[in-house]
């Protein structure tokens, strides 16, 4: 199945929205936009699983005493020139170098806010330069190193913040903003507003649609990028979005996009479900996708993927015929399909042998009874015939003593 580039998708615009943008020279990810191509490889909680190392918990200094994470230490300001250690772990550090309106301006998670953003490697490379950045607090819809960050920062505040490449672009490094593998960045930060999140069911229906396609592509870029828990956390906020009732009013063919969006979502969130070994989620996802659209070919080959994981393999080979029998030129799904059939003879076969070393061998049995019956039966047969002769041998002598004394 041919697959297109990856589609990167910064919002920028009013704080009541968050609107989609395709960068030069940049197409989606997807197959036809929408999800991604079928994998050779493949329980989810009820609320997105937080952002890694998101420093909630107290952690001992060496002295005995608790040191605070980044939520807890957002009633302190560094003071100008000094280094905060953000998370305990040397890896993500924040400088003040402007200070800004004080601590009861600083943005809460959930609110959209607007950056001025400069990005430079080690060696003071400039690779990335973003005016009036808008995003979501504590989304994922950025870097880590920002989500993590940002609040801590106040109104006005202008910081430098050094990165670990674990809070950045990891080991595969990005293509755009072009950064190398494990590349350790420094960002300078200026906090220009921050508001709240728009109303999902004022929302019109056009930048509904755009949000939930802004959370279900950032979900590609950690798919991509093998962070497959903060692929997950995406796609539940886009579905979040996708399921909120609404009081505006939406014509049929916006309907039908929302729910487009909603099962691409559901589709991509049971793939990173499997690379996570989260079976019964994934299943939920799948069953969840078809039951929008039952002829839904992808959702169709990652439920049969999950079954087979499970050891389910009749019902998943019964899954994948139904989805090669809409796709029969389908080439994954045949390999698949091919696989588990092959899978399932071997399965039968084990069990046919685990239950004949159980039970014995049931026609050597029986084959010895017949055997041992008819020589029984042989047996009884010649001393029938040998007492019956002699019975008669018998009966002669007797007629002829007789005979002879008359």
């Amino acid at each position: 199945m041919m697959t297109e580039k990856e589609e990167t998708v910064e919002a920028c615009g009013s704080p009541d929205t968050v609107l989609s943008a395709k960068r030069a020279g940049r197409a989606s990810l997807l197959d036809s936009g929408e999800d991604f191509e079928m994998l050779d490889e493949e329980d989810i909680d009820d609320d997105p699983p937080p952002l890694e190392d998101a420093g909630g918990g107290k952690k001992n200094k060496p002295d005995g005493s608790e040191e605070t994470g980044a939520d807890e230490d957002a009633d302190t300001s560094a003071p100008l020139e000094e280094w905060l250690d953000v998370l305990g772990n040397d890896q993500l550090k924040k400088k003040v170098l402007e200070a800004g309106k004080g601590r009861d301006s600083r943005p809460q998670k959930g609110q959209n806010v607007k950056i001025n953003l400069k990005t430079y490697l080690n060696d003071g490379t400039l690779v990335d330069e973003q005016p009036e950045l808008l995003f979501t607090l504590g989304d994922g819809d950025v870097i880590q190193a920002l989500d993590l960050t940002v609040q801590l920062m106040e109104m006005g505040e202008k910081a430098l913040i050094q990165a670990d490449a674990k809070y950045a672009y990891g080991a595969r490094g990005s293509v755009d903003p072009e950064v190398p593998a494990n590349a350790e960045l420094s960002l300078e930060v200026e906090l220009l507003e921050a508001t709240d999140a728009p109303d999902l069911e004022l929302l019109p229906p056009a930048e509904r649609i755009a949000l939930a396609s802004h959370k279900r592509e950032r979900g590609n870029m950690h798919y991509q990028h093998g962070d497959y828990a903060f692929a997950v956390n995406s796609y539940s906020i886009a579905l979040q979005i996708t399921e909120s009732s609404s009081k505006v009013d939406i014509t049929p063919e916006e309907e039908k996009e929302l729910m487009d969006v909603k099962v691409k979502c559901l589709n991509n969130m049971a793939a990173s479900q499997l690379k996570l070994d989260h079976y019964d989620a994934a299943l939920k996802s799948c069953v969840s996708a078809l039951a929008h659209q039952p002829d839904n070919i992808k959702a169709l080959f990652r439920m049969g993927k999950v079954l087979a994981m499970q050891g389910e393999y009749a019902e998943a080979i019964q899954i994948l015929r139904k989805a090669l029998k809409l796709e029969p030129s389908n080439k994954t799904i045949h390999a698949e399909l091919s696989k588990l059939v092959k899978k399932h003879s071997e399965q039968k076969g084990a069990e046919q042998a685990m239950y004949k070393k159980m039970l014995g061998n049931p026609a050597s049995s029986s084959s010895s009874t017949q055997k041992h019956q008819a020589k029984s039966s042989w047996g009884l047969s010649w001393k029938w015939l040998f007492g019956a002769t002699a019975v008669a041998i018998g009966g002669v002598a007797l007629s002829v003593v007789i005979a002879a004394r008359n």
